[in-house]
C-alpha cells in the first residue's frame, strides 16, 4: 500500500504531552518567510514547545488540497516530503508539530460532512513524517462542518486538535468546532482586535482570556501575541511578563503563549525575550 493512501490512523500519533502545569510553553506558526529559517533550526533554538506548519489554505469544497508555506518548498514538485527529517528533528527535541489549516489568506471552506471526511483522510503532506496534530486557524469561508472535520479526524485515529480563535468571543469561525469539546490546545489571537487586544489594556486580554476559558472546554489555552511592533495590539515583552502572564498563569487551563510568527520572532527576538516567565 503507497504510503499515501495509509489512513489518518497511522498518520498521526498522539505523542502530545502538552506542558507541566508548573509553566507554560511557547507556540510559533513557521512556513510564511523563507528567510525564517529552516524548520529544523527553529525546533534547534529551544525557543519554543509547539511549532505550527502553516498553512494548508486551500481545500474543500472540490478544490485540490494545496500547502503555502512562502518559498520553503513546492508541493506540486514534491519537495515538501523533504520536511520529514525536520518534523522528527523537532520531535526527538521533545517538540510537537502540528499543521495548520486556513489562514487568513487563501481559498477554503467545507461543503458537507462527507467533504470533511474526505479531507480528514487527505491530511497527511511531509512523506513519511507523523505530525503530532492539527490546528485550526480558520479565518474566512464560514464556519460550516469544522465541527464534522474534528470528529472525522478524532475518528480515524488519536490525533490532537487545536484552533486559533480571534479574541472576541465567541469567534465567528471557530466557535460551532470549539462548542465540540474535541480541541486540546486554543491559541487566542490577541491581535488586530481593539476590543480585547492591548488597545483595550490588560484588563480587554484577560475579560477575553476568562470568557475563552470558561466558555470553551479545552485543556489549555494560550495568550496569543505578535513578534512584529507593528502589529495592531502588539504587547511589548515586558507588559506580557510582568502584567498579562501573571494576571492569566494561575488557571490550570494556562498552556503558555503564541507567537506569531517565526519570520519577525527572528528580528525582534520576542520569544527569547519572555520565554524565562511564560
Amino acid at each position: 500500500m503507497e504510503l499515501a493512501s495509509l489512513p489518518l490512523l497511522f498518520l498521526l500519533s498522539m505523542t502530545f504531552a502538552g506542558v507541566s502545569n508548573a509553566a507554560g510553553g511557547i507556540a510559533v506558526y513557521w512556513g510564511q518567510n523563507t528567510a525564517e529559517g529552516t524548520l529544523a533550526a527553529t525546533c534547534a533554538t529551544n525557543n519554543y514547545a509547539y511549532v505550527n506548519i502553516a498553512f494548508r489554505n486551500v481545500f474543500g469544497s472540490g478544490r485540490t488540497p494545496t500547502l503555502n508555506l512562502a518559498g520553503h518548498c513546492n508541493q506540486a514538485s514534491g519537495t515538501c516530503a523533504t520536511f520529514s527529517a525536520h518534523i522528527r528533528a523537532c520531535q526527538s527535541s521533545g517538540i510537537k508539530v502540528m499543521l495548520s489549516l486556513g489562514g487568513y489568506v487563501g481559498n477554503y471552506s467545507l461543503s458537507s460532512a462527507d467533504d470533511a471526511n474526505q479531507f480528514a483522510t487527505y491530511l497527511r503532506p511531509f512523506g513519511d513524517a507523523v505530525l503530532d496534530g492539527i490546528d485550526f486557524d480558520i479565518e474566512i469561508g464560514g464556519s460550516a462542518h469544522y465541527d464534522d472535520l474534528a470528529r472525522s479526524l478524532l475518528n480515524l485515529g488519536q490525533v490532537s486538535l487545536s484552533a486559533a480563535p480571534q479574541c472576541i468571543y465567541p469567534d465567528q469561525s471557530l466557535n460551532t468546532a470549539l462548542s465540540t469539546g474535541l480541541f486540546d490546545y486554543v491559541f487566542i489571537q490577541f491581535y488586530n482586535n481593539p476590543s480585547c487586544d492591548y488597545r483595550s489594556g490588560v484588563n480587554g486580554i484577560v475579560s477575553s482570556w476568562k470568557q475563552f476559558t470558561s466558555g470553551v472546554t479545552a485543556t489549555k489555552f494560550f495568550v496569543g501575541v505578535p513578534a512584529a511592533t507593528d502589529v495592531k495590539g502588539y504587547v511589548p515583552p515586558d507588559v506580557l511578563t510582568s502584567q498579562v502572564i501573571p494576571a492569566v498563569n494561575g488557571s490550570p487551563k494556562y498552556g503558555g503563549i503564541m507567537i506569531w510568527q517565526r519570520y519577525t520572532d527572528v528580528q525582534t527576538g520576542y520569544s527569547t525575550s519572555v520565554k524565562g516567565s511564560v
